[in-house]
């Protein structure tokens, strides 16, 4: 396509925009208009991708970070022939494949984004598929915006794709200096951003973003360098092409104030269409059968931590698996990860210490078709729960483990400590949440994992536990054990985790006083065993949970909420972590906490109609 012909395209993409915003009655013309000369060059021109058959393994992956320009996108998608005018006017309507930021109801869309800093993170990840996995020449294309270079997130990416040197991968920056109420941090200086990124190994091109010609040659640029990332860092106008709001602040997230006006100073409607190159290669082929490979297996009564089995796990899985990769936010030796490293180490991808990159990059992963695990200490993961979000909008069913659980942990004291963590996973759309109390069933939970829909997390711990099941038992989802019961039950104890052993201890300790509870291991924390909960409503009336964790968002609510919507209700009590842990041996934590086997007893006491003397 000629330069001319590629300017006018720039101008369609605009007039798109404008016409989707005014259409819907909001949106982002403005954000689009200036990225549109970007889009263009890159549709017409370098773009690899068979829209009929998104799935193809080589297209390259394009992804819009500065997702609130959807309409740009939009317009790109109308120009390629997969959307139609009907369709792009239907913008942000209910019902609409065309939301406000894009999702992959669109099947050319891989992530969701519009949580600014997020796109060039999971694009790491899918340039490592890309990479070091699949071996497939593909490009991926990052577009963001200068606003969000302030995110933290975006440094953790591209420091990582900077040591990974990933040569696959280009970010374009619309640089267009203004941000949702002013002008943003560095304005149009694009030295200080091509210093920042080549402080980080990055090659930089410095464009103007309105001149198809500079751009198609900063796109050719990119695709020759090797060894290296690039970035093109394209100085733009928000609102190019309309003098009333171009360069002007105060028309962020709104349509035009005269749409019909400017899509005649942008020269009208135009109906172009473009053949986007394909990719090379044949379409993809069925994945290989998992095989059958020996399942970790330990002795019953053994102390084995459930940390410890997790990594086990991993190992075996990757054995039956080629598709499992696992992520590490350089605590593998704690997590137990490494034993995936050590088994499988093409597949095991170091992150180091930035949680939001080792979510991102297995957001990555699995967009590309991977099972990715990602493993950090439990109290970690908060810094990254936005991405954790952001990938269940997606439908990416990234799993993860949270290690080094509640107080249980020890002297480490709370920093370490992962207290909110249930609540936090519980509250993900579409989420599962297991907390297991011993090595077989965390081993047989990882495998379940592996076949979740969306996001699962799994709860481990530091300590040493017996182990109570034996390998043949199975887990699941949505399931519980009974692990003590009989006709005369007083109170049912229900645990998780390290507490399911406080609740046995109790047990026995009651039984001695002529006490008889019944101890359910409420391993699958989210859905909980509904059938269970109620049963032992009926036979006891009474329901003591158990939790290493803060009462809100946890094991006690999520046992609360089973009687939410009627049935019989029980006598709900909780005991949880109420106070501030300091640093103690995890025996003084949990009984400083509340939370012990002496504590459980003293609390089923008076629940039974028994009388504790002081």
């Amino acid at each position: 396509m000629r330069y001319e012909e590629l300017a006018e395209l720039g101008q369609q993409l605009r007039v798109d925009a404008v016409r989707a915003a005014q259409a819907a009655g909001s949106g982002h013309p403005t954000s689009s208009m200036s990225a549109a000369d970007l889009g263009a060059v890159l549709l017409a021109h370098h773009l690899r991708y068979d829209f009929a058959h998104p799935a193809h393994p080589g297209n390259d992956r394009l992804i819009l970070s500065k997702g609130h320009a959807s309409p740009l996108l939009y317009a790109m998608y109308r120009a390629a022939g997969v959307v139609d005018d009907t369709e792009l006017l239907g913008f942000r309507r209910e019902g609409s494949r065309l939301e406000g930021h894009p999702t992959p109801r669109l099947p050319w869309v891989d992530t969701a984004t519009g949580s600014l800093g997020q796109g060039l993170p999971v694009g790491v990840g899918m340039a490592l598929a890309g990479a070091r996995l699949e071996r497939l020449p593909y490009r991926v294309w990052v577009l963001c915006g200068d606003g969000e270079l302030a995110e933290g997130s975006v440094w953790e990416a591209v420091e990582h794709a900077g040591h990974e040197r990933l040569a696959n991968l280009t970010l374009i920056v619309d640089v267009n200096r203004l941000g949702q109420r002013g002008p943003t941090r560095h304005g149009w200086d694009l030295d200080a951003y091509a210093a920042r990124l080549a402080a980080f190994g990055w090659h930089t091109v410095t464009v103007d973003g309105h001149d198809v010609a500079a751009v198609d040659a900063a796109y050719r640029e990119a695709a020759s360098i090797r060894g290296r990332p690039t970035a093109v860092l394209a100085r733009t106008l928000k609102g190019k092409g309309v003098a009333a709001v171009e360069d002007k602040e105060g028309f962020h997230g709104k349509p035009l104030p005269d749409a019909e006006r400017a899509v005649g100073e942008l020269g009208g409607v135009r109906s172009a269409r473009i053949g986007v190159a394909l990719p090379a290669g044949s379409r993809p082929g069925e994945r290989p059968e998992p095989r059958k490979v020996p399942w970790p297996s330990y002795e019953v009564g053994d102390l084995v931590a459930t940390r410890a089995a997790f990594g086990d796990a991993l190992a075996a899985l990757g054995s039956e698996r080629d598709d499992v990769v696992v992520l590490d936010g350089e605590v593998g030796d704690s997590t137990k990860a490494e034993a995936f490293a050590e088994a499988h180490p093409e597949r095991y991808f170091e992150c180091y210490i930035a949680e939001q990159q080792l979510v991102a990059g297995a957001m990555g992963l699995r967009a590309r078709g991977f099972v990715p695990f990602a493993a950090t200490f439990a109290a970690f993961l908060t810094r990254a729960h936005d991405f954790v979000r952001m990938a269940a909008v997606g439908g990416l069913a990234v799993q993860l483990c949270g290690s080094h659980a509640g107080v249980s942990i020890g002297q480490d004291g709370p920093s370490q400590m992962g207290l909110e963590d249930l609540a936090m996973m519980r509250a993900v759309h579409g989420s599962t949440v297991l907390h297991p109390c011993d090595a077989h069933q965390t081993a047989r939970l990882v495998r379940e994992m592996a076949a979740l829909p969306g996001i699962g997390y799994l709860r481990t711990c530091r300590s040493p536990m017996p182990v109570l099941y034996g390998p043949d038992e199975e887990f699941p989802v949505g399931g519980s054990k009974v692990l003590r019961s009989g006709p005369d039950d007083r109170v049912t104890v229900i645990g998780a985790g390290a507490t399911v052993h406080e609740a046995l201890r109790a047990a026995e300790a009651l039984e001695e006083v002529g006490v008889a509870v019944r101890v359910v291991d409420m391993y699958s924390v989210k859905p909980v065993d509904e059938v269970v909960l109620r049963a032992a409503a009926v036979d006891t009336g009474c329901l003591l949970t158990v939790e290493d964790h803060r009462p809100e968002g946890g094991l006690g609510d999520a046992v609360a909420a089973a009687f939410a919507d009627g049935g019989p209700q029980p006598r709900l009590v909780r005991l949880a972590v109420r106070g501030m842990p300091g640093s103690a041996s995890p025996e003084e934590q949990m009984r400083g906490a509340g939370i012990d086997a002496a504590a459980v007893a003293a609390a089923v006491m008076p629940l039974a109609g028994k009388v504790v003397v002081p």
